[in-house]
């Protein structure tokens, strides 16, 4: 993978399973269950001098269940980004849904929401020169909702039966980078 060949594209990445590891049946509520995937910092180092923008999109319904507050995600979401940031990476802007997905709300992946509030906050972004980066179908086909390129991040073994056809498949952000980990 060169991934050069997305110079001056907009990045979206997906947080759980893709950054950090996902908690299988629950939800990563504290800094102490934020744990960074092998090479995920040093890969988003990497794509920050590729991308000219780069934002993390996610889904966090315990907000919507009460199980954590926005107080709570803004915590986690700063150490985080402190912990990017002192890798030499950038994250421009997090975007995340609250909402619960019996209510399917615009923002919740696969919903186009959070793809077009990114365009609206920086009106210079392609989302047909976007690439968007997920482990879960619902990420390939928000992507795919609103033209962009996108990758699965399958880190777990398995494949969902319903990814779409030709989604190109990777292990880890620190594969698509280049980075041996």
């Amino acid at each position: 993978m060169n991934i050069e060949q997305f110079k001056d594209w907009a990045l979206f990445l997906d947080r759980d399973g893709v950054i950090n590891r996902r908690i299988p049946g629950g939800y990563v509520m504290h800094i102490d269950d934020f744990i960074f995937n092998p090479g995920a910092r040093e890969a988003i180092a990497i794509f920050s001098g590729v991308f000219s923008h780069i934002f993390v999109v996610t889904n966090q319904q315990g907000i919507g269940k009460g199980m954590m507050n926005e107080t709570d995600l803004n915590i986690i979401h700063d150490y985080m980004l402190t912990h990017i940031n002192k890798t030499g990476g950038r994250i421009d802007k997090i975007y995340f849904c609250p909402g619960l997905a019996k209510d399917k709300p615009l923002c919740r992946k696969p919903q186009p929401g959070m793809a077009l509030q990114a365009k609206a906050d920086f009106p210079d972004i392609d989302l047909s020169k976007s690439l968007m980066i997920g482990d879960s179908v619902s990420d390939i086909l928000f992507g795919n909702n609103v033209g962009m390129l996108s990758f699965f991040i399958n880190n777990t073994g398995e494949i969902e039966d319903d990814l779409p056809s030709g989604t190109p498949i990777y292990t880890s952000l620190a594969e698509i980078a280049g980075i041996k980990i």
